[in-house]
């Protein structure tokens, strides 16, 4: 699998990104409800996702399917009735899964339940109560120190009702039945970095790679949170067994160095697929380890689960001030940190789908080079050429118990360079693949 897209394609698909999440940032989404039905319609106009329901009350493993919440309308009526507070400015307003309320108090009751950030005054906060039948409000510091003492009229126009609980999927099959997950939550309201973008790259991936020959068979997720993963798997314990890369996707559009944590195992071949495309990247980057807490990694990576799932993400979940507030706007997220994401997800996907065994085929003594076309004309330089130097590595260590990802880490040289150098190996009947039970990738086709 050759590099798909120039820079110059990466930069239009930064933008179609930021475009697609313009055009959702409106949608007031939950974890259940309309509004989650809608983003999947959306996405359904660029890529052919099966849509699937599961009633309320379904048990899945110690969760059970909660009630179904849409909302129409929210305000807050001061005493003069000017509406200070109003869903239809911000969907963030409202507490998600609020129960429907409508009735006047005084300012002294209705302080409790009222959410700010004091440390920004001007950030509205994202708050839910998905498991606990509440209701409240979210406003600006600033605006909460101008209400003035009296009776406020307060209206939640929702409904909390038996229904279910959506999710999208759509499956791409390759050569092999084994499985690449590229799962994202699509749950959040107005929240365009932690949601919006990972639902953006997931769709892009998915848009490009249909029309790729592939070797895995690719499964992309678009779910609530928590309850979405615990869900599909819930659903799909079979299926799950033929996930052998994962990554969850989210936080990808802001301008921050690239965080990648970790799956459970630590070590598993997404792990060190992700670890080498961002150290040959010229980007910054962090690597951190598994920790159960954060996206839906946790539940792909449970115990009784353990699969091969990490999460390359930019600024990680709860580590930028942006993070589930009013200030994670269209201006937060940007078309250029989108399509640099986008790319890095490539190189990830592009070594996993290439990372084949070999065999050197003349292995007594290096084969003559020269005479093929592989070797400098001349001799006696300092220095062997990257790509020279590539193709010793590769004849030393096709013995067929060496992956191409694990030459490329032992010589410290770029995949794709390796990969290239495998690839002129073989049209010189040099290295053949080496099929054997435990990697029967033969390595893709793709242009």
């Amino acid at each position: 699998m050759q590099p798909i897209l120039s820079p110059t394609d990466l930069a239009a698909a930064g933008e179609r990104m930021h475009s697609l999440i313009t055009d959702l940032y409106p949608i007031c989404r939950s974890i259940t409800g309309e509004g989650f039905r809608r983003t999947l319609r959306r996405l359904r106009e660029h890529i052919p996702l099966d849509i699937h329901e599961v009633p309320t009350g379904t048990q899945v493993f110690d969760w059970t399917v909660p009630k179904e919440w849409n909302i129409r309308d929210a305000w807050i009526k001061s005493p003069t009735g000017e509406k200070v507070v109003d869903f239809r400015r911000s969907n963030l307003h409202v507490v998600n899964y609020s129960v429907p309320i409508h009735r006047r108090m005084p300012l002294t009751e209705l302080r409790g339940h009222l959410h700010t950030l004091p440390d920004q005054p001007d950030w509205i906060p994202y708050r839910t109560s998905y498991y606990k039948e509440t209701w409240g409000f979210c406003l600006r510091a600033s605006e909460l120190a101008r209400l003035l003492e009296g009776e406020y009229e307060v209206c939640i126009d929702s409904s909390l009702e038996n229904g279910s609980l959506t999710y999208g999927e759509y499956y791409l099959p390759g050569k092999r039945t084994d499985e690449v997950l590229l799962s994202c939550h699509a749950c959040h309201p107005s929240l365009c970095n932690d949601n919006l973008s990972g639902v953006a790259l997931v769709t892009s991936l998915a848009e490009l790679l249909r029309g790729v020959s592939l070797e895995y068979s690719y499964r992309f997720l678009f779910i609530p949170g928590t309850i979405g993963s615990i869900a599909w798997l819930a659903r799909n314990e079979k299926q799950a067994l033929q996930i052998r890369h994962g990554l969850v996707v989210a936080c990808v559009g802001d301008s921050a160095k690239f965080d990648y944590k970790r799956s459970r195992r630590g070590n598993a071949e997404i792990d060190r697929a992700a670890v080498h495309a961002l150290t040959h990247s010229g980007d910054e980057f962090e690597i951190r380890d598994f920790l159960p807490y954060g996206f839906d990694e946790r539940q792909f990576c449970s115990p009784g689960f353990n699969l091969p799932v990490g999460s390359l993400t930019r600024a990680p979940h709860g580590h930028f001030p942006e993070n589930h507030t009013s200030a994670d706007d269209l201006d937060f997220v940007r078309p250029q940190a989108l399509a640099g994401s986008l790319a890095a997800y490539l190189t990830v996907l592009r070594i996993l789908e290439n990372n084949a065994r070999f065999v050197n085929l003349s292995p007594k003594c290096e084969p003559q080079l020269g005479k093929r076309g592989l070797y400098r004309a001349f001799g006696g330089l300092a220095e062997a050429g990257t790509l020279e130097m590539a193709t010793l590595w590769v004849l030393n260590l096709s013995d067929g118990s060496h992956t191409l990802l694990d030459i490329a880490e032992r010589a410290k040289l770029p995949f794709d360079m390796i990969h290239l150098a495998a690839q002129k190996l073989r049209e010189c009947e040099l290295l053949a693949i080496c099929r054997d039970t435990n990697r029967a990738t033969t390595g893709s086709d793709v242009t």
